[in-house]
């Protein structure tokens, strides 16, 4: 009897302990037959109470977003476009300060696929996303389409009984209330019940009104080019003469205004509509296109420096404007129309990098940002028609156009690196790391403050005998900045430049280069060591951790992470700097971080089949899960533990912790400390 007493409440733990393991999203699927090769996959995911979902279309640098993989395609099918979603919510996001874009109660996926095969039978598909409550779960998924030949709206598919690898993250976002609907687009915009963070807008409403205010600010900076400020005396003059009360010019000069607004703002319909809104944002944040557009911008960035110019066929120019002398509304259209071309050499560059900026933000940024442009171009035409006495208070033109221009340049060239860095920092390639960055940075507005000062000169400036004091001015406010980035070579935090430059981590050294004396930076690392959060020494992987406490005679604390762990971050950033908390993990205990989320492939021969989930093992993300899951039996994030060095629990009452207080972090951490001096 005592004998099935113990076995009874062994697996009464047991069930316990992995009822931790949670799985909240619950996924049914069917195939439907659309034409004689072509069939819809879909996905349907019922998502428990207070709990949501990552879309595809989350971008870098926040929580992980859905990924879909197809895995016998190659031969056998074709994917027609993107998978479309349902109805999701955009957020803010204040701890990675992104726009997450997510479902709630809800999942709704379809894939449309050509046969190329007939005698394809199955479609594997396998799903990795996130889904968060106060933690955050990555669950991988399995699902086994068979393809009968009659399939039709109403067949459902038989699933094969979905792998699940569940591990942990963590956030704070509050889900919103949405109905389930399957719409054409790949994501739509919902207004959440409640603010995700207290005192922040959505995202999208906030990155909207920033594309906007930075769109008006480069209209008018292109306004004060060479190609576009002697045109507003010329075109002003020009409705004042040619109307015969100045009513009629106020009202042509306000025309054309529209007529400029509505090309540029046509300009990004059109963009918006070849790329898709959505696609727009998931192209940003792709490896390619970062490459892309860092090669854009630094070709617009030449031209304005004066290498060459930008310009569009002279033709084009002479037809737009022959066009504009047939009078009326339609000869004011063409006049507008012949501004856009003739001054592109000097508003191409802006747009282009306008409508680069605007796609990392998706939707309908690009239409918004267009506007603002456009408006700041137009106001002058219009303002000045009404006003034409304004004419003379006019400055006038000179070499100050060409240095505006000259600028502008010096700026687009700066930008290009953070594309160029957004590349670096997906392939982790450390070729542009915080350092770098900066030194290029510096190397740029230190150029450019040089220029301004009047020491160096480029192909189109004009001979100058003295700067002025508008000139000066400038010159001083850009040496003020290249001197306040000095100090992030040494690891200076730069809050007022934070969201360029790679991240501290990212970096030859978390302090920079050259430190000395009792700077953590400058001591030697055990092997396999880095620093981490708060110069504290971590390994992150455990067989080196291991030996390295063994060494020490340390207890050994696992912290089971993830790099896009909002509560890990928090703990780190609120816990963990705490003075005696720090001075603890820094001096008492030999610290692992294991990324639940590392998605490096594990060599060949280690891969293996988890006993505990059934899983395939493939990337060091896997494995810390597996070890997670299969020894502590949960996959909540962050999870922290505190072992002797055989890997036995320190603290018996309490074996594992996660997002809590100062208090009741620090007593937790003496009290198995204690335990392993005894």
């Amino acid at each position: 009897m005592r004998k099935i007493s113990v076995t009874f409440f062994a697996l009464l733990a047991f069930v316990l302990g992995n009822a931790q393991i949670l799985d909240p999203v619950k996924w049914t699927t069917k195939i439907e037959k659309k034409s004689e090769t072509n069939y819809i996959l879909t996905f349907n995911g019922i998502i428990e109470n207070e709990w949501h979902m990552y879309s595809q279309f989350t971008p870098d640098g926040g929580p992980l977003p859905l990924e879909i993989t197809f895995k016998n395609q190659k031969g056998n099918y074709n994917l027609i476009g993107k998978a479309k979603e349902g109805k999701t919510t955009t957020a803010y996001n204040d701890v990675f300060e992104v726009n997450e874009t997510f479902f709630v109660k809800n999942a709704q996926i379809q894939q449309e696929i050509t046969l190329i095969n007939s005698n394809t039978k199955t479609i594997e598909v396998e799903f990795n996303y996130q889904v968060c409550k106060q933690s955050c779960i990555n669950i991988e998924k399995k699902f086994s389409f068979v393809v009968h030949s009659t399939a039709s709206s109403s067949s459902p598919v038989v699933s094969s009984d979905p792998i699940t690898k569940t591990t942990a993250e963590n956030d704070t976002i509050k889900e919103a209330s949405l109905e389930p609907s399957l719409g054409p687009s790949n994501s739509m915009v919902a207004k959440p019940e409640q603010p995700i963070s207290s005192g922040n807008q959505p995202e999208s409403q906030k990155g909207l009104w920033s594309i906007f205010l930075i769109a008006f600010l480069s209209g008018f900076a292109a306004l004060l080019t060479p190609c576009v400020f002697p045109m507003i005396p010329m075109t002003v003059s020009f409705f004042t003469k040619q109307s015969k009360t100045r009513a009629q010019g106020i009202k042509n000069a306000i025309i054309y205004g529209i007529a400029i607004i509505l090309i540029y703002v046509i300009l990004g319909l059109i963009v918006t509509w070849i790329f898709g809104a959505d696609a727009l944002n998931a192209l940003s944040t792709n490896v390619w296109f970062n490459l892309i557009f860092f090669l854009l911008l630094v070709v617009f960035a030449v031209s304005f420096l004066g290498a060459f110019e930008i310009m569009l066929p002279n033709s084009w120019a002479n037809k737009v404007d022959s066009q504009a002398d047939r009078g009326g509304m339609i000869g004011i259209l063409f006049m507008a129309l012949a501004l856009a071309i003739v001054s592109f050499s000097c508003t191409g560059p802006i747009v282009g990098t306008l409508l680069v900026e605007a796609a990392s933000k998706g939707g309908i940024a690009p239409v918004i940002g267009m506007f603002g442009f456009s408006l700041a171009l137009a106001l002058p035409f219009m303002l000045f028609a009404m006003f034409p006495g304004w004419l003379h208070s006019l400055p006038k033109s000179g070499g100050w156009l060409n240095t505006v221009k000259v600028v502008l340049g010096f700026l687009e060239l700066a930008l290009a690196f953070k594309f160029l860095s957004n590349a670096d920092l997906v392939l982790q390639l450390h070729l542009l790391e915080r350092e770098v960055f900066l030194a290029i940075w510096i190397a740029i507005f230190g150029t450019l403050a040089l220029y301004l000062f009047g020491k160096i000169s480029l192909p189109h400036d004009s001979p100058m005998s003295h700067i002025s004091v508008g000139r000066l001015s400038l010159g001083l406010v850009v040496l003020s900045f290249t001197i306040y980035m000095i100090p992030g070579l040494w690891g200076a935090p730069l809050k007022l430049i934070n969201a360029f430059p790679p991240p501290m981590e990212y970096s030859e050294s978390p302090l920079g280069f050259g430190s000395s004396g009792n700077n953590p930076a400058a001591t030697v690392l055990p092997e396999g060591a880095k620093l981490g959060p708060h110069q504290i020494v971590v390994f992150d992987d455990y067989e080196k951790g291991l030996a390295y406490a063994k060494t020490v005679n340390k207890p050994i604390m696992l912290d089971f992470t993830g790099f896009a762990c909002v509560n890990c971050r928090k703990m780190e950033n609120n816990v963990w700097s705490d003075e005696s908390v720090l001075s603890i993990l820094k001096n008492d205990i030999v610290l692992i971080s294991l990324y639940v989320d590392d998605k490096r492939e594990l060599p060949q021969n280690e891969h293996f089949i988890s006993k505990t989930t059934g899983s395939e093992i493939e990337t060091i993300g896997d494995k810390w899960t597996d070890f997670m899951i299969s020894k502590y039996k949960t996959n909540t994030q962050p999870l922290y533990v505190l072992t002797d060095l055989e890997g036995n629990n320190l603290n018996q009452s309490t074996p594992t912790i996660s997002y809590v207080s100062v208090e009741e972090y620090e007593t937790w951490l003496k009290t198995g400390i204690s335990q392993f001096k005894k």
